[in-house]
């Protein structure tokens, strides 16, 4: 990759170079939900606590969407970042007893549907 650059503006800048060890984090975006009030107090008292036990999860970022910069409609109602050491550790916490228990109590609450991302920290 060593010479790649990426066209910003009219200067060429040198690309990142990613490491396969490289931190990951996995999004979670939740969709509007029928009733924002069950959700949210299922999310707090219930979801997030199980959440709360997967071993090995390096950060947690929590958001609620409040706009959009043009006043539409916001695609997402809510979303969560974990971050992971890698893609093993992901996948490593993600399979354990916690992390399958999280994904799982997802259809319990998010009535307007989830999109799951795994993206890399650059």
């Amino acid at each position: 990759m060593e010479g790649a650059t990426n066209y910003v503006g009219s200067a060429p800048q040198p690309l990142p170079i990613v490491w396969e060890t490289a931190m990951v984090k996995l999004t979670v975006l939740y969709g509007k939900p029928k009733s924002a009030d069950a959700f949210e107090k299922y999310y707090a008292e219930t979801h997030l606590p199980i959440a709360g036990k997967m071993p090995g999860v390096r950060k947690i970022e929590l958001s609620k969407v409040v706009g959009t910069p043009d006043g539409s409609a916001p695609a997402f109602y809510r979303f969560a970042d974990l971050y992971f050491d890698d893609l093993d550790h992901l996948k490593s916490v993600m399979g354990s007893p916690e992390g399958k228990a999280t994904a799982g109590d997802l259809a319990n609450f998010a009535t307007g549907g989830v999109t799951l991302l795994i993206s890399q920290v650059a």
